[in-house]
């Protein structure tokens, strides 16, 4: 397995080695001890989530209150879609800017995002099956989004993803520059304060 740090901080690549024959294939989708070797933590999971999307679909763009937050590892277990991961930590030298890694069946790669980062995809196939490892449970009340389609952020969805398809409450959500504005997001510093906690509990562990 492959970790490459993306070009937003705190969010990796993640490509696993496949071992095929002519059964199939066989992969490890997910190593703990490797993904906390790069973090610098643990990933405590507590819940596993899919989704399945029609091709357009958009997703996001999804955050949590920190504390806790949501940290998430995804990766596409059926078709494909473009994963972003969007900076919207008040104050980062990447804020409002963005990365992204094809998740499919084909090089099976998953992303991981740490907590306070933003969190989107477009499905590029019908039944694009998309499944995540999340840090806690869900709570509507600390979930928040802003909406995809901010020309401030400026995703770019490839054309082979067709007509973007959103859903009201993702279209409703503000924009990047209204979000902070309104106070939702979360601050570079503050983060990387959480963080330093996280780190310091695996160091005492």
């Amino acid at each position: 397995m492959q970790i490459r740090e993306l070009k937003i901080p705190d969010s990796y690549e993640i490509t696993p080695k496949q071992f095929g024959d002519d059964r199939g294939v066989f992969l490890e989708w997910y190593r703990f001890d490797r993904l906390s070797e790069a973090v610098g933590h643990s990933i405590d999971l507590r819940q596993a989530n899919t989704s399945v999307s029609k091709r357009g679909v958009v997703r996001g763009i999804h955050f949590a209150d920190v504390p806790v937050g949501q940290a998430k590892y995804v990766t596409a277990t059926h078709g494909a879609v473009l994963d972003f991961v969007i900076d919207i930590r008040v104050g980062s030298p990447t804020f409002g800017e963005w990365d992204s890694v094809l998740l499919d069946g084909v090089d099976r790669r998953a992303i991981y995002l740490a907590e306070g980062l933003g969190h989107a995809f477009v499905a590029l196939t019908d039944d694009a099956t998309v499944s995540y490892l999340v840090t806690d449970t869900f709570n509507a009340a600390r979930e928040h989004g802003i909406n995809p389609l901010d020309e401030r952020i400026g995703l770019v969805f490839p054309d082979e993803a067709g007509e973007p398809l959103l859903s009201p409450k993702d279209t409703d959500a503000p924009g990047l520059d209204e979000a902070a504005a309104q106070g939702l997001l979360p601050t570079y510093d503050a983060m990387r304060d959480f963080y330093a906690t996280l780190d310091s509990k695996e160091n005492r562990s």
